[in-house]
């Protein structure tokens, strides 16, 4: 099966490929350089006003 490495897009195999989903260890160094640096984030979504994060009790208790 070929996918297209997320970085440069380029078409490989998945297959026996050592840097999946990345198509070579370059595209992989890529991508992990993006995260360290923080070009990529993960929102946080909780909000606390609709209850989604425990109470203070709720911790204590557990």
């Amino acid at each position: 099966m070929k996918i297209k490495c997320p970085i440069c897009r380029q078409r490989t195999e998945w297959q026996n490929n050592p840097f999946r989903p990345f198509c070579s260890e370059r595209c992989k160094m890529i991508d992990l350089g993006s995260w360290a640096s923080e070009a990529y984030k993960i929102e946080n979504s909780l909000d606390d006003e609709t209850g989604d994060e425990p109470s203070e009790k709720e911790i204590n208790n557990a």
